[in-house]
Protein backbone atom coordinates (compact mmCIF):
# COMPACT_ATOMS: atom_id res chain seq x y z
CA UNK A 1 0.00 0.00 0.00
CA UNK A 2 1.23 3.69 -0.92
CA UNK A 3 1.93 5.48 1.78
CA UNK A 4 2.03 9.78 1.79
CA UNK A 5 4.89 9.87 0.12
CA UNK A 6 4.13 7.45 -2.43
CA UNK A 7 1.12 9.31 -3.39
CA UNK A 8 3.48 12.81 -3.06
CA UNK A 9 4.93 10.76 -5.95
CA UNK A 10 1.68 9.33 -7.54
CA UNK A 11 -0.17 12.47 -7.58
CA UNK A 12 0.90 14.07 -10.92
CA UNK A 13 0.12 11.13 -12.81
CA UNK A 14 -2.53 9.67 -10.71
CA UNK A 15 -5.69 11.13 -12.73
CA UNK A 16 -3.94 9.70 -16.19
CA UNK A 17 -3.64 6.66 -14.58
CA UNK A 18 -6.93 5.63 -13.25
CA UNK A 19 -8.44 6.96 -16.60
CA UNK A 20 -6.46 4.65 -18.71
CA UNK A 21 -8.39 1.30 -16.16
CA UNK A 22 -11.78 3.25 -16.68
CA UNK A 23 -11.33 3.13 -20.47
CA UNK A 24 -10.21 -0.41 -20.56
CA UNK A 25 -12.87 -1.53 -18.15
CA UNK A 26 -9.63 -3.50 -16.43
CA UNK A 27 -9.43 -3.52 -12.44
CA UNK A 28 -9.23 -1.46 -10.39
CA UNK A 29 -10.74 1.46 -11.47
CA UNK A 30 -13.13 -0.17 -14.13
CA UNK A 31 -16.74 2.47 -13.79
CA UNK A 32 -14.39 4.98 -12.16
CA UNK A 33 -16.20 7.80 -13.86
CA UNK A 34 -19.75 6.19 -13.47
CA UNK A 35 -19.01 6.37 -9.64
CA UNK A 36 -18.01 9.99 -9.54
CA UNK A 37 -20.61 10.90 -11.66
CA UNK A 38 -23.28 9.05 -9.80
CA UNK A 39 -22.42 10.37 -6.44
CA UNK A 40 -22.11 14.08 -7.46
CA UNK A 41 -25.50 13.28 -9.14
CA UNK A 42 -26.64 12.72 -5.96
CA UNK A 43 -24.81 15.17 -3.62
CA UNK A 44 -26.32 18.19 -5.97
CA UNK A 45 -30.05 16.36 -5.79
CA UNK A 46 -30.01 16.44 -1.98
CA UNK A 47 -29.25 20.01 -2.53
CA UNK A 48 -26.54 19.27 -0.12
CA UNK A 49 -24.42 22.88 0.95
CA UNK A 50 -21.57 21.64 3.24
CA UNK A 51 -19.46 18.94 1.88
CA UNK A 52 -17.13 16.96 3.48
CA UNK A 53 -14.67 15.02 1.18
CA UNK A 54 -12.42 11.78 3.02
CA UNK A 55 -9.25 11.45 0.92
CA UNK A 56 -10.37 13.66 -1.75
CA UNK A 57 -7.23 13.44 -3.87
CA UNK A 58 -6.47 15.70 -6.95
CA UNK A 59 -10.02 16.71 -6.41
CA UNK A 60 -11.76 15.31 -9.09
CA UNK A 61 -15.38 15.33 -7.86
CA UNK A 62 -15.39 17.88 -5.47
CA UNK A 63 -13.78 20.69 -7.55
CA UNK A 64 -17.38 20.33 -9.26
CA UNK A 65 -19.54 20.50 -6.57
CA UNK A 66 -17.38 23.59 -5.38
CA UNK A 67 -17.72 25.23 -8.41
CA UNK A 68 -21.71 24.98 -7.68
CA UNK A 69 -21.21 26.90 -4.64
CA UNK A 70 -20.91 23.76 -2.06
CA UNK A 71 -18.74 24.25 1.29
CA UNK A 72 -15.80 22.22 0.70
CA UNK A 73 -13.75 20.55 3.78
CA UNK A 74 -11.71 17.52 2.72
CA UNK A 75 -9.70 15.42 4.16
CA UNK A 76 -6.22 13.94 2.62
CA UNK A 77 -2.94 12.69 3.72
CA UNK A 78 -0.80 13.61 0.50
CA UNK A 79 0.66 17.47 0.60
CA UNK A 80 0.97 17.11 -3.42
CA UNK A 81 -2.27 15.86 -3.37
CA UNK A 82 -3.52 18.73 -1.77
CA UNK A 83 -1.26 20.94 -3.51
CA UNK A 84 -3.01 20.24 -6.66
CA UNK A 85 -6.56 20.55 -5.46
CA UNK A 86 -6.18 23.59 -3.42
CA UNK A 87 -5.21 25.10 -7.10
CA UNK A 88 -8.66 24.17 -7.85
CA UNK A 89 -10.52 25.15 -4.60
CA UNK A 90 -8.67 27.97 -3.14
CA UNK A 91 -11.38 28.62 -0.71
CA UNK A 92 -11.88 25.13 0.58
CA UNK A 93 -10.99 23.89 3.90
CA UNK A 94 -7.87 21.10 3.12
CA UNK A 95 -6.46 19.12 5.79
CA UNK A 96 -3.67 16.94 6.10
CA UNK A 97 -4.55 14.17 8.21
CA UNK A 98 -4.21 10.94 7.88
CA UNK A 99 -7.99 9.55 7.92
CA UNK A 100 -7.30 5.58 9.59
CA UNK A 101 -6.61 7.71 12.69
CA UNK A 102 -10.27 9.39 12.81
CA UNK A 103 -11.02 12.08 11.89
CA UNK A 104 -9.21 15.44 13.10
CA UNK A 105 -9.88 17.20 15.97
CA UNK A 106 -10.83 20.34 14.37
CA UNK A 107 -14.07 18.43 12.97
CA UNK A 108 -15.38 17.50 16.25
CA UNK A 109 -18.66 19.84 15.98
CA UNK A 110 -19.04 20.22 12.38
CA UNK A 111 -21.66 18.96 11.13
CA UNK A 112 -22.46 18.36 7.25
CA UNK A 113 -24.92 17.62 4.60
CA UNK A 114 -23.00 15.08 2.56
CA UNK A 115 -19.95 13.33 3.35
CA UNK A 116 -18.31 11.78 0.41
CA UNK A 117 -15.65 9.37 0.20
CA UNK A 118 -14.19 7.87 -3.35
CA UNK A 119 -11.59 5.46 -3.57
CA UNK A 120 -10.16 5.54 -0.33
CA UNK A 121 -12.16 3.60 2.03
CA UNK A 122 -10.21 0.65 1.02
CA UNK A 123 -7.24 1.95 3.01
CA UNK A 124 -9.60 1.42 6.14
CA UNK A 125 -8.54 -2.39 7.56
CA UNK A 126 -12.34 -4.48 7.54
CA UNK A 127 -12.55 -4.21 11.26
CA UNK A 128 -12.25 0.10 11.41
CA UNK A 129 -14.81 0.50 8.69
CA UNK A 130 -18.06 0.41 10.67
CA UNK A 131 -16.20 2.46 13.91
CA UNK A 132 -15.46 4.98 11.33
CA UNK A 133 -18.49 5.26 9.39
CA UNK A 134 -20.49 5.20 12.45
CA UNK A 135 -18.19 8.15 13.34
CA UNK A 136 -19.31 9.29 10.57
CA UNK A 137 -22.80 9.40 10.42
CA UNK A 138 -22.56 11.71 13.51
CA UNK A 139 -21.65 14.29 11.51
CA UNK A 140 -24.41 14.19 9.43
CA UNK A 141 -27.26 17.03 9.29
CA UNK A 142 -30.83 15.63 9.25
CA UNK A 143 -31.54 13.86 5.80
CA UNK A 144 -27.81 13.52 5.14
CA UNK A 145 -26.04 10.68 4.03
CA UNK A 146 -22.75 9.49 3.58
CA UNK A 147 -21.44 8.21 -0.32
CA UNK A 148 -18.67 5.30 -0.39
CA UNK A 149 -17.67 4.77 -3.97
CA UNK A 150 -14.90 2.85 -3.98
CA UNK A 151 -13.49 -0.67 -5.70
CA UNK A 152 -16.43 -2.60 -4.05
CA UNK A 153 -18.73 -6.07 -4.36
CA UNK A 154 -22.11 -7.01 -3.40
CA UNK A 155 -20.33 -10.08 -1.46
CA UNK A 156 -17.46 -11.86 -0.45
CA UNK A 157 -17.54 -14.38 -3.19
CA UNK A 158 -17.75 -11.50 -5.86
CA UNK A 159 -14.38 -10.41 -4.28
CA UNK A 160 -12.91 -13.98 -4.63
CA UNK A 161 -14.11 -13.68 -8.12
CA UNK A 162 -12.33 -10.82 -8.78
CA UNK A 163 -9.19 -11.61 -7.05
CA UNK A 164 -9.00 -14.52 -9.60
CA UNK A 165 -9.55 -13.30 -12.65
CA UNK A 166 -6.96 -9.99 -11.90
CA UNK A 167 -4.53 -12.62 -11.19
CA UNK A 168 -0.82 -10.60 -10.24
CA UNK A 169 -2.80 -6.86 -10.57
CA UNK A 170 -4.76 -7.55 -7.55
CA UNK A 171 -3.59 -5.78 -4.41
CA UNK A 172 -3.72 -8.02 -1.27
CA UNK A 173 -2.76 -4.21 0.25
CA UNK A 174 -6.35 -3.04 -0.11
CA UNK A 175 -9.55 -3.78 1.88
CA UNK A 176 -12.08 -3.48 -0.95
CA UNK A 177 -16.37 -2.92 0.80
CA UNK A 178 -18.13 -5.79 0.56
CA UNK A 179 -21.93 -4.83 0.98
CA UNK A 180 -23.27 -7.50 2.75
CA UNK A 181 -21.07 -7.61 5.46
CA UNK A 182 -21.69 -3.27 6.18
CA UNK A 183 -25.03 -2.99 5.10
CA UNK A 184 -26.49 -4.71 8.61
CA UNK A 185 -24.32 -2.29 10.57
CA UNK A 186 -26.83 0.57 8.89
CA UNK A 187 -30.59 0.44 8.82
CA UNK A 188 -31.32 1.97 5.61
CA UNK A 189 -28.09 1.83 3.78
CA UNK A 190 -28.03 0.78 0.34
CA UNK A 191 -25.36 -0.86 -2.58
CA UNK A 192 -25.61 0.40 -6.24
CA UNK A 193 -23.07 -2.01 -8.28
CA UNK A 194 -21.61 0.32 -10.80
CA UNK A 195 -18.95 -2.34 -12.62
CA UNK A 196 -17.65 -5.75 -12.14
CA UNK A 197 -15.21 -4.01 -9.36
CA UNK A 198 -16.93 -1.03 -8.39
CA UNK A 199 -19.61 0.27 -6.54
CA UNK A 200 -21.52 2.87 -4.37
CA UNK A 201 -22.44 2.37 -0.51
CA UNK A 202 -25.15 4.81 0.35
CA UNK A 203 -25.39 5.33 4.44
CA UNK A 204 -28.18 7.92 5.65
CA UNK A 205 -28.30 10.02 9.05
CA UNK A 206 -29.36 8.24 11.85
Amino acid sequence: MLNSDGFDLWADGYDRSVQVSDEQNTYPFAGYKQVLGTIYSAVREMDARRVLDIGFGTGILTTRLYRDGCHITGIDFSERMIQIARSKMPDAVLIRHDFTAGLPHRLEREIFDAIICTYAIHHLPDAQKAPFLSQLQAHLAPGGSIFLGDVAFPSRSDLDSCRRNSGDEWDDEEFYLVADEMIPFFPGARFEPISFCSGILTIPHL
